[in-house]
């Protein structure tokens, strides 16, 4: 354990080092200078080195260079601390983590990072959940991370901002192609055209995706497409946009270790489905009065549809094996012999939204200044249902067709948040910016739930919040030293309203039974560091406040959401970048120590988990180092490889070091570190073509990316029946299995 991590120290020792002897990353060309817009409602922008804030941009060349992957996989090989779990199996279903926070489709998980498509925040009202697959991919021309809680990016962020902007006509004319196949039945098309002419401008694009899955009953498609259609004029430009998408997907989630060990491929139970259709429709327009004032006016309709269809252990049934295994010649266990073991569990979710945002953009001199409005709103329907089931061979789960569907519970709500803003940019002094900015929000969230004892009375909460933000950033011989305080807030979803009340929990993952009050999540972080051409170093400290947790009921196999005292994420991150002649290098170091600030109690599924201030959070690696190399071998022809290395992280249900509720068995259930080596390769035979390959964890190593500690009611891949043996069931670990070696090849023509 010392030895490794004495390796890791090195590692990061090595890459301050070589701060001092970097390399321009363009040798002999001028510099670039990055241009960003200072919030996602305004299409103003600044040059980047001029934020207290270590932003990072992926550009469109860097999108293009996905090589038979996706966004989250770009965006978990290019940018700096960001990880993922794998916890539903699917290539467009995994949970993104930055600094702690995530972004994930799992519907109940604590978000913290808001998304935004071209200015329209794409977390969807009910859960705060990112539909990754809805994303219009082969549209995208620009991804920014924005790191902290910047006020300027509104509810949910925490941890941090994803700012997704789409190509147009005017910027990206051309048509484009991209063909690529891979392993595991994987083919996807992508498809582009833009076009302008006399300020007019036009830009479609489609993405058409399919796969088997490398695990079984994991097949999934979609489709998803952007049309926009605009014009610029001399002072006024306008855009409109409409985005729609449709997938059904199938991702597995977690799978005892023993069972992966006798299968690699293995599920739990299935199916495991979800189906999504989003469209939205936006307006956006610019108006110039004068060559130092930009007025932009926005504003969007969205119409989202989510349905799963998930197969598992009936909780009735798993109570009977936990109560009565080993004893079910008992008179009140005798009755368990005639149990459904399964259900069939199916989720309904529609939601509507719209929203507008004003924003008023003014330079004088080498000053700016930004001040807007933004209203959103949505409505929300919400059902989830049960039928008894019967396991198959496979642990595949066969509704009874003699047993009807039964309504388990559902909501209907809105939710209507307001925001106003403003921030500032001074020079006050030979390269130094003070930069100053400020958000208030207010949300009101109403809702009627009904469960199995009929409706509930309708409630409604209020939340309020100013939110301040202070920067400065200096930049002196080639370096630019900077130093930022923000804050944000998040309020409590739904489903967390729904799930709050000790005296009716619910069981994971959701289960709406009762409606009290929650406090809004507060973030604090404060970051410094410097910044040069090929290097940059920062460390930042968050604190969240009153975190929304998942708490035990009392001796009960259900739980619910409550506010948590304190949970603080620290760390650093490093990166180094060399270019000469046709060798690109790069390197990117993060350091996470993200824990709980306070004591308290978690329920996990399985048991109860008691945490210190200091106990680390599951799932969070402390250490993740990506290496990149690119070698121009030929001027047509690139080879590469990357190397991502990820420490040991604590598996859910282990943190505080137990396996059981007792308090005295203790083992080290975490998961372990490793390494996966990719390669990769690209010819360009002709202006305009090109061929790609790319070979993702090239030695096949096994690994997996998150774990949890839960009961294992089918050991042996066989379930257990008390009445006809006397198996006890066992808390085992349950892991997300990374995939296998994989293979994609593909071609791009650009005409």
């Amino acid at each position: 354990m010392k030895g490794g991590r004495n390796r890791w120290v090195g590692a990061a020792g090595l890459l301050l080092a070589a701060q001092g002897a970097a390399v321009p990353l363009d040798e002999g060309a001028p510099a670039k200078v990055e241009i960003v817009g200072v919030s996602p409602f305004s299409d103003a922008a600044i040059a980047a080195d001029r934020l207290p804030y270590a932003l990072q941009v992926l550009d469109r060349e860097a999108l293009r260079d996905a090589k038979g992957g996706n966004l989250v996989e770009t965006m978990k090989r290019k940018l700096n601390g960001v990880t993922v779990n794998e916890i539903n199996g699917s290539p467009f279903q995994v949970d993104l983590n930055y600094r702690g926070s995530r972004a994930s489709p799992l519907l109940g998980t604590s978000q913290g990072l808001s998304v935004y498509l071209d200015g329209v925040r794409i977390n969807e009202s009910f859960g705060d959940v990112v539909n990754w697959d809805m994303v219009p991919e082969a549209a995208l021309a620009r991804v920014a991370l924005v790191p902290g809680s910047n006020p300027l990016y509104g509810l949910n962020t925490l941890g941090g901002a994803i700012a997704l902007e789409t190509r147009s006509g005017l910027e990206d004319p051309g048509s484009e192609l991209a063909l690529n196949v891979g392993s595991h039945g994987r083919r996807r098309l992508d498809l582009a055209h833009g076009a302008h002419e006399n300020g007019w401008h036009r830009f479609v694009a489609a993405t058409l995706f399919e796969e088997d899955g490398w695990r079984r009953h994991s097949a999934g498609h979609l489709t998803n497409a952007l049309v926009k259609l605009g014009r610029k004029g001399v002072a006024t430009d306008w855009s409109a946009t409409l985005t729609g998408g449709r997938s059904r997907l199938l991702g597995n989630g977690l799978v005892p270790e023993a069972l992966l060990a006798e299968d690699r491929r293995a599920v739990y139970t299935h199916p495991d489905r979800s189906a999504n259709q989003v469209v939205q429709a936006a307006l956006r327009l610019t108006h110039r009065p004068r060559p130092d004032t930009e007025l932009q006016a926005s504003a969007y309709l969205r119409d989202s549809r989510r349905d799963t269809v998930g197969g598992d252990v009936a909780d009735v049934y798993a109570d009977y094996v936990e109560d009565c295994a080993g004893n079910a010649d008992d008179d009140e266990c005798a009755g368990g012999r005639q149990l459904h073991p399964a259900s069939l569990n199916t989720t309904s979710t529609r939601q509507r939204g719209s929203g507008a945002s004003l924003n008023l953009h003014r330079k004088i001199e080498s000053h700016a200044f930004d001040v807007g409005l933004t209203a959103d709103r949505s409505r929300v329907h919400f059902a989830q249902f049960e039928q008894e089931a019967l396991f198959t061979s496979s642990r595949g789960v066969e509704a009874d067709p003699g047993e009807e569907t039964e309504p388990a519970s559902s909501v209907s709500g809105s939710a209507r948040a307001a925001s106003a803003y403003a921030a500032a940019m001074l020079r006050i002094g030979r390269g130094t910016d003070l930069t100053m900015s400020a958000r208030f929000n207010r949300a009101r969230i109403a809702n009627t739930l009904v469960t199995e004892d009929g409706p509930k009375p309708h409630e409604s909460f209020t939340y309020t919040r100013l939110n301040p933000a202070l920067g400065i950033a200096h930049a002196r011989g080639g370096l630019t030293w900077f130093a930022n305080a923000a804050q944000s807030n998040r309020v409590p979803t739904v489903i967390e309203l729904g799930c709050a009340d000790p005296a009716e929990p619910c069981r994971l993952p959701v289960g709406l039974q009762s409606d009290p009050y929650l406090r809004q999540v507060v973030s604090r972080t404060v970051e410094a560091g410097v910044r040069g051409k090929g290097v940059g170093a920062t460390v930042f400290h968050t604190v969240n406040r009153d975190d929304i947790l998942f708490g035990r009921a009392g001796a009960t196999r259900a739980g619910y959401f409550s506010n948590f005292a304190r949970t603080v994420h620290r760390g650093a991150e490093l990166n180094w970048s060399f270019r000469k002649g046709g060798l690109f290098m790069k390197a990117d170091y993060s350091f996470l120590d993200a824990r709980y600030g306070a004591a308290g109690v978690l329920f996990t599924g399985a048991r109860s988990v008691r945490v210190d201030d200091g106990t680390r959070i599951a799932g969070l690696p402390r250490h993740t180092l990506k290496l990149n190399l690119d070698w121009e071998a030929h001027p047509n022809l690139v080879l590469g490889a990357e190397l991502r290395a990820l420490s040991r992280i604590a598996s859910q249900g282990n943190e505080d070091g137990l396996i059981d509720d007792d308090g005295d068995a203790f083992a080290d259930w975490g998961v372990a570190g490793h390494g996966l080596l990719d390669l990769h390769a690209s010819w360009t035979p002709a202006p305009g073509w090109q061929l790609f390959a790319r070979i993702g964890n090239a030695l096949d190593r096994r690994h997996a990316s998150f774990g949890a500690l839960a009961v294992d009611l089918f050991p042996g891949g066989r379930l257990l029946q008390p009445h006809l043996a006397l198996a006890e069931p066992a808390i085992t670990r349950f892991v997300a299995p990374g995939a296998p070696r994989t293979v994609a090849a593909g071609l791009r023509y650009r005409f």
